[in-house]
């Protein structure tokens, strides 16, 4: 079920890791952000939607997740960053083993990442509808980009600014994986002003002074991290929210690879 957190702005959370697909409704048509997870959520999505034009769809970053898309939402063009829409090809290119990556089975994988890369110079979404503007960093995945709706007062932050996830670094490529998360944090902490709304990839949406809380929590765990410190975050060990006691390994992951490189 659709739950509208901005003016004009829809939020569906997914059974799945409380996965956020967000609708954004234009002129002539809606803009789906992330669509996916479960299939009877999507064609769910698509019944809440009857009867208004998926004009384009977004997906923030090459993760499984954010790369879903369903029959029932039609044929819009699905876009990505240049480096995101890259990404995806070239780890698609020999399918996808759906065990190794822990995806369900009611997750349906036929529409997968069929996503056109905007030019690489790109800085706002081609659509009818309110200005969004594309945020793209370095961060958490190759590509990865946040949506500013200034207009509307709201970020889609992608797979960042989490209550229930810490900054997972991309450890594949970067030469500094953690620099580049904080230069994205810089990236939010200059549109901060102009946000009233924050919808992470994963978890609850956040709003008033909640948003400038979550960049500086974000910022503190990974300069923790860095440090080799406790962070002393609640998003890990104890205190982590319940079903989320795995991010804690995560952390212990990152933590060990970042110390032995």
């Amino acid at each position: 079920m659709l739950k509208q957190v901005a003016d004009g702005v829809l939020v569906h959370e997914s059974e799945f890791c409380q996965s956020n697909a967000v609708v954004v409704q234009g002129r002539g048509g809606v803009l789906l952000v992330d669509a996916g997870v479960l299939g009877d959520e999507l064609a769910c999505l698509a019944d809440d939607l009857a009867g208004q034009t998926i004009e384009v769809g977004f997906s923030t970053h090459p993760h499984w997740d954010h790369l879903l898309w369903h029959p029932a939402l039609g044929r819009a063009p699905r876009y990505a960053t240049a480096r995101c829409a890259d990404t995806a090809r070239d780890r698609l290119s020999g399918g996808i083993d759906a065990r190794r990556f822990g995806i369900p089975d009611e997750v349906p994988l036929d529409l997968l990442g069929q996503v056109t890369g905007l030019p690489a110079e790109a800085t706002r979404l081609p659509w009818d509808g309110v200005e969004v503007r594309i945020i793209e960093h370095r961060a958490h995945a190759p590509g990865h980009a946040a949506l500013l709706i200034a207009e509307r007062g709201v970020l889609v932050a992608g797979d960042m600014l989490s209550d229930v996830l810490i900054p997972m670094l991309d450890l594949t490529g970067p030469a500094d994986p953690i620099d580049d998360h904080l230069a994205a944090l810089a990236l939010f902490d200059a549109v901060a002003g102009d946000v009233e709304v924050v919808i992470p990839g994963h978890g609850s949406v956040a709003g008033g002074d909640e948003i400038r809380a979550r960049i500086d929590h974000d910022r503190a765990y990974l300069h923790a991290l860095r440090d080799g410190h406790d962070p002393g975050d609640p998003r890990i060990g104890p205190s982590a929210k319940e079903g989320w006691e795995w991010v804690t390994g995560v952390h212990d992951r990152q933590l060990q690879r970042l110390s032995s490189a």
